[in-house]
């Protein structure tokens, strides 16, 4: 066996095939120097490589809540159901629309009203409880869409929509598929950035697959970074390991690679090559941006003193910042702890506290320093949650159950109109009263405002072109700027 492998590797690399394949690649070096590197991506991958039109935003932030944050505490102002608080949900407004196993059982469900103040802000007069004060202070920058919906009532199939367009897992993420559609404007950094927060309630669990590449390259995954002195794992090198040792190592992995690429034609080969040499020159980038010394304390004052806590929520919005100056496409921050059944007042003013500051002063921080116009900023959940108590609604506690009919996500910057309110709900906040917005409309809208055409980005997998917005997606005209 190793006899064959060895004139295996003696045949494609005799001297005739030495220099018939040298002469070809200092043609290729040549030619390479006065073109795009884009050009030479492999024409089976990439369908797209260029925007379609030309882009509003050059890069996406998405500050993702999981759990499903409850609307109408928040953003979606309901003063009716003050009127209506304890009394039984009509059934003309439930119209037999599907429950949840937690509430279907439940023999009433009575309407809570929010207990938090509501007031309007800024010249657009948009709602906001106080909970989400420093939110308040930017509505004018913000789009705030009130009549978001999905066909998902439970937790992971909404989430795995969201992120990846279908239900269920296996598809590429939202991340991914900008990346594959756009690549990298930083070649040091990947083109696909996660942070989850350290400090958050861990009440929905979340899996890689979420900011995973699917059936797409492997290199079009999302990188995770971590809190800590190792924000990317198995960077560094090992102690005695040199820098020059990693380089000699990575050259003849390469050599080692290629000629498996020529004798199998993987394709998947090239894609690992690419990791490796990402990774070597991440050993440089990553701790350069991963060191917030040269933040002045005014900044950290925006964010909130937790910025100063590797790995919070406002520390990771504070690093995504850091992240899209130097031009990464797409930064994802995860942050758990939305998901209240129950204990709701408690649950929901803590996660304002850990949340709404550092959102705000992202916003804040992307504007002062001409970043907005072409940041796409996104805030939102998987769901919303009910009008009415799941379990029993005492005079100073109850808990929402999830509902998919109607709840509301913000945007910024991007593209998108700032200080409106799109979408209306009804009086009861349960079913959506004017200009639906669909997962997959939302979707077709982010990568329209990336200056992608949503039905041109496809990949061809086991016989079927795939896209993000699957059969499905319209443009949401209204919000566009």
């Amino acid at each position: 066996m190793k006899d064959k492998l060895a004139q295996s590797l003696a045949d494609t690399f005799n001297r005739r095939s030495f220099l018939n394949k040298a002469s070809w690649g200092l043609g290729t070096l040549a030619l390479g120097s006065l073109l795009p590197s884009q050009l030479f991506s492999n024409p089976n991958e990439k369908i797209v490589t260029v925007p379609n039109r030309a882009p509003k935003a050059k890069r996406v932030v998405y500050l993702f809540q999981s759990g499903g944050p409850s609307q109408l505490e928040m953003f979606d102002y309901k003063p009716y159901l003050e009127k209506m608080h304890g009394k039984d949900l009509p059934e003309s407004v439930r119209k037999g629309q599907r429950l949840t196993s937690m509430s279907a059982q439940q023999s009433a469900l009575p309407l809570v009203k929010s207990p938090y103040k509501f007031t309007q802000h800024g010249k657009s007069g948009a709602w906001a409880s106080e909970l989400m004060p420093y939110t308040g202070k930017v509505a004018d920058d913000l789009c705030f869409i009130k009549s978001m919906y999905t066909e998902q009532i439970n937790h992971d199939p909404a989430l795995t929509f969201f992120q990846t367009g279908n239900q269920l897992a296996g598809r590429p993420s939202i991340g991914a598929w900008v990346s594959y559609g756009l690549g990298s404007a930083n070649e040091n950094l990947p083109a696909f950035i996660v942070m989850v927060s350290k400090d958050a309630p861990r009440d929905q669990p979340l899996y890689a697959r979420l900011w995973g590449n699917g059936f797409l390259p492997s290199k079009h995954q999302g990188v995770q970074f971590r809190s800590g002195s190792d924000p990317v794992l198995y960077l560094n090198n090992p102690n005695g390991y040199s820098s020059a040792d990693r380089r000699s190592m990575l050259d003849a992995l390469k050599d080692l690679n290629q000629v498996q690429e020529e004798i199998y034609g993987d394709p998947e080969v090239s894609n690992h090559i690419a990791q490796y040499e990402m990774a070597f020159r991440m050993q440089t980038s990553v701790p350069e941006v991963n060191d917030l010394s040269d933040e002045p304390d005014w900044v950290f004052d925006l964010y909130g003193e937790e910025a100063r806590n590797p790995g919070t929520y406002a520390a990771n919005c504070l690093m995504a910042r850091r992240l899209l100056e130097r031009d990464v496409k797409f930064v994802q921050l995860y942050h758990q702890g939305w998901d209240l059944h129950g204990n709701l007042p408690k649950g929901i003013t803590r996660q304002c506290k850990a949340t709404d500051q550092a959102s705000a002063a992202l916003v804040q921080d992307l504007k002062q320093r001409g970043l907005l116009d072409d940041t796409l900023v996104v805030w939102g959940g998987e769901f919303g949650r009910t009008n009415y108590s799941q379990g029993k609604l005492t005079a100073d506690n109850y808990g929402r159950d999830h509902h998919p009919r109607c709840f509301t996500m913000w945007m910024a910057g991007g593209g998108v109109k700032r200080g409106i309110t799109y979408g209306e709900t009804d009086e009861f906040g349960y079913n959506i009263a004017k200009n639906p917005v669909h997962v997959h409309d939302f979707q077709a809208t982010l990568l329209h405002l990336l200056g992608v055409d949503h039905e041109k980005l496809t990949y061809e997998f086991q016989g079927r072109r795939f896209r993000l917005t699957d059969v499905e997606g319209k443009l949401v005209k209204g919000i566009l700027a």
